[in-house]
């Protein structure tokens, strides 16, 4: 079985529990402002609104741990993260929108204790594309 049809069972690419959704994106934010009020990039390909939802709440807890130092307290990790850290906002949701600040002070409380909270990275969807190029040079 590959990679593609396991995720085809996962409930958060599944199109029937939140349906498909167009125009769906995730906007990653410098919050050392480095980039003003423009994102530092723009995530799209998102079939739900529970994938964009996913992909956003793991990319922002991943910038709090990076943010954390040994024997940091919550206030200094939120304090590090907003000086450096990247924020993820969802747009085209509407009120389905998952958004940082409803679980910001528990990530900065408690450091991730499973990688998979963090892996951001396997809900990209700009890594299905890079894989069917993969596929399509192959042959």
């Amino acid at each position: 079985m590959s990679g593609q049809d396991e995720g085809e069972d996962d409930p958060i690419f599944a199109k029937d529990v939140l349906g498909q959704v167009e125009g769906l994106e995730v906007r990653i934010m410098d919050l050392s402002g480095a980039n003003g009020a423009e994102p530092v990039e723009v995530v799209r390909g998102f079939g739900t609104i529970a994938h964009a939802n996913a992909f956003a709440r793991r990319y922002v807890r991943d910038s709090v741990d990076i943010c954390r130092a040994p024997g940091m307290d919550a206030r200094s990790v939120m304090a590090a993260w907003g000086t450096f850290g990247e924020d993820a906002e969802v747009q085209g949701a509407g009120d389905d929108a998952w958004r940082s600040a409803t679980e910001l002070a528990d990530f900065a409380a408690r450091p991730a204790t499973d990688a998979e909270e963090r892996n951001w990275r396997v809900l990209d969807p700009r890594r299905d594309e890079e894989d069917e190029e993969e596929e399509d040079g192959e042959g």
